[in-house]
């Protein structure tokens, strides 16, 4: 970390020091969560979880090396000094705000309901060809996981890539306040966590909240390809930069979908042609491409540090991660899934030579129409050779695909070396609540 010390946390909190005076100049040199984590000088946050109250773990954590803990209630008898706020949460996001402004740097905001996670990373390889770029690890997105990927920067940071994840009104609001951004990219409105935004219209209203907090010398990056973005004349005073596979001032011409091999594409900006293979799979990758390109080119980066840098890019987790057992090939795509995402999916599918199997679960929180939204999913689906599907919301899936149907996961895979053949192109997909990582260790095993 930067040198950031108790007294310049307890200011930033309005929590008050409790200990000895003599240690609240220490910097510390972590903000840990996980009491797993603590190190020497580390400070730790007690948070009272569903399951697990952080404050019974402050005297293991002095033990460990905790130089302080910052806590809703004293602790009895502490070993070490502690910050008493009213609220751990509402406190660790006045403290990322505060730390963020210790930084003089590009930071890089990014939201949206489809590609939040791969235009991040794409982003971020290209930006690596030329800053030491700190980004989002794993699912640290969301309003305590921005605050501990904020605290993740120290004095080699020279750009930052922060995913932005909500999903109610006002998340948005308090994330970016503690972000700043200097660029704020938004990839697509979809149809997603419905259940409290209700429509599309208010996805738009949630993910634009961070344009409140945009520095004043910004830049906003949007898909001109989604019908909402598009619509966006300007934000505080500024026209966005728009990118799209088909429109904006970004574009792409001559792709073509290679398989295994990845996409080739022409990104098109300005008068420059700049010729890609993408090592990813499916069309959607060209456009985080020409989204870490306008990126790129705002930040000073020349052509082939681009180039150079869609080409490093690589697939994180269950996300469009391509598998090949020798017999079958699987997409791996069962981190999360909505109605715009599953939809990408079923088109990526499409690319690949062989017998196309969609399995598919549920999509949460989509809200009073989740089962037309999931009847309609299956009609998409009807493309594909074989859809079948496993979970409650599914039946309806397996209805408009005219597929297989199976109540649970359990029964699904039971059944998995009677439909899965040798060739077979099988896409995995579903929210990440249906633990469908297990299907795909299934069929890596066939």
């Amino acid at each position: 970390m930067k040198k950031f010390t108790l007294k310049q946390i307890a200011e930033a909190c309005g929590g008050k020091y409790t200990g000895d005076e003599k240690l609240i100049n220490t910097a510390v040199s972590s903000i840990e969560r996980d009491s797993r984590n603590i190190k020497k000088d580390s400070l730790f946050l007690a948070i009272k979880g569903a399951r697990v109250d952080g404050h019974d773990f402050i005297e293991k954590c002095y033990n460990d090396g905790a130089v302080c803990a910052l806590c809703e209630k004293a602790p009895e008898n502490p070993s070490k000094p502690y910050i008493l706020v009213d609220d751990t949460l509402k406190a660790v996001k006045k403290i990322a705000k505060a730390y963020r402004e210790l930084f003089d740097i590009p930071i890089v905001g990014i939201s949206g309901s489809v590609g939040k996670t791969s235009t991040k990373e794409m982003i971020a390889s290209v930006l690596s060809q030329k800053f030491n770029v700190h980004k989002t690890q794993g699912n640290l997105n969301n309003e305590l996981g921005v605050p501990l990927t904020l605290f993740g920067m120290d004095d080699s940071t020279e750009a930052a890539v922060v995913e932005m994840g909500i999903s109610d009104f006002g998340e948005m609001q308090r994330i970016s306040e503690m972000v700043q951004p200097t660029i704020e990219v938004i990839t697509i409105i979809g149809e997603c966590h419905l259940e409290n935004l209700g429509d599309r219209d208010g996805v738009f209203k949630a993910k634009t909240e961070m344009f409140n907090n945009l520095k004043d010398d910004g830049v906003v990056v949007l898909n001109a390809d989604d019908d909402k973005l598009s619509q966006v004349k300007e934000v505080k005073g500024k026209k966005p930069i728009f990118y799209g596979i088909t429109s904006g001032e970004y574009r792409a011409e001559n792709i073509k979908n290679n398989g295994v091999l990845g996409v080739d594409a022409d990104l098109i900006f300005g008068e420059k042609k700049l010729s890609v293979t993408i090592p990813a799979i499916g069309t959607y990758m060209v456009a985080n491409a020409l989204a870490a390109s306008a990126v790129g080119i705002q930040l000073g980066l020349s052509d082939n540090d681009i180039k150079a840098g869609i080409s490093a890019y690589k697939t994180v987790g269950s996300r469009a991660n391509l598998i090949d057992n020798g017999k079958i090939k699987i997409i791996d795509d069962c981190y999360n899934a909505n109605p715009t995402s599953v939809k990408a999916s079923l088109d990526t599918l499409m690319n690949f030579s062989g017998r196309k199997i969609a399995i598919l679960g549920d999509m949460k929180e989509l809200g009073e129409n989740e089962l037309e939204l999931h009847f309609e999913v299956g009609k998409y689906a009807g493309k594909c050779d074989a859809v079948i599907c496993a979970g409650p919301l599914s039946l309806k899936i397996a209805e408009g695909a005219g597929g297989i149907y199976f109540k649970t996961k359990e029964e699904l895979i039971a059944n998995l070396p009677s439909l899965i053949n040798d060739g077979d192109i099988v896409l995995v997909k579903a929210s990440h609540s249906m633990e469908f990582e297990k299907i795909t260790e299934e069929l890596k095993n066939l």
